[in-house]
């Protein structure tokens, strides 16, 4: 019997690579190997975007500790861990499995046929639940989710610089097909889409 959720493997706090560094050498890329990537590299690109830094703190700042996002990974070449999409559960450092299936074609069809989503061992997708900042800011805080989405895509890119990793930031998608594709929840919108991988 398959566990509900998966325990990732504990992320990393003391890295070979300066941030300086990683700013320096951070660009898109567009074009990945066909190699897979550890389930400790999607362990630390997860836990970069969106995890637990200390106590109830978060690796990204979110207006009022409301954290509208969520984290999808459609995982297709990750070492030990079975092709599917999951949804990132942050306070296990844990996944759920949502499909069972490799769902980046799909990811690449609704993105306007952006083949590189689809040869990337990851896709991260990045949503949001605007109301939980809304809620408590009225519409001005719309323009807060979008920064945290901006503070989280950038993390990830950085991290992955880290770990010798490329990634792209994407974001031209046919909304409706990436929340059918992802099975999102009523209220609950598609912000990034971000290939991980190594570059080819």
């Amino acid at each position: 019997m398959k566990p509900d959720i998966i325990i990732l493997p504990r992320p990393l706090y003391d890295g070979n690579v300066s941030i300086e560094y990683a700013l320096k050498q951070r660009r898109s890329v567009r074009r990945f190997s066909k190699m897979a990537i550890s389930l400790q590299e999607l362990s630390q690109i997860l836990w970069a975007g969106s995890g637990i830094s200390q106590g109830s703190y978060r690796t990204a700042p979110s207006a009022g500790a409301t954290y509208p996002l969520n984290c999808y990974v459609a995982a297709g070449n990750v070492e030990e861990l079975e092709k599917g999409v999951y949804w990132y559960i942050v306070k296990n450092h844990g996944l759920k499995q949502i499909a069972p299936y490799d769902l980046r074609s799909a990811l690449c069809r609704a993105a306007l046929h952006q083949t590189f989503i689809e040869e990337a061992p990851i896709v991260i997708v990045i949503t949001a639940i605007y109301e939980r900042t809304t809620g408590h800011y009225g519409q001005r805080g719309i323009r807060y989710v979008h920064m945290e989405a901006g503070h989280a895509g950038q993390n990830i890119s950085l991290q992955a610089v880290a770990l010798g990793l490329g990634s792209v930031m994407v974001g031209a998608f046919q909304d409706e097909m990436v929340k059918e594709i992802v099975s999102l929840e009523k209220g609950e919108e598609p912000l990034y889409i971000i290939p991980v991988g190594k570059p080819a």
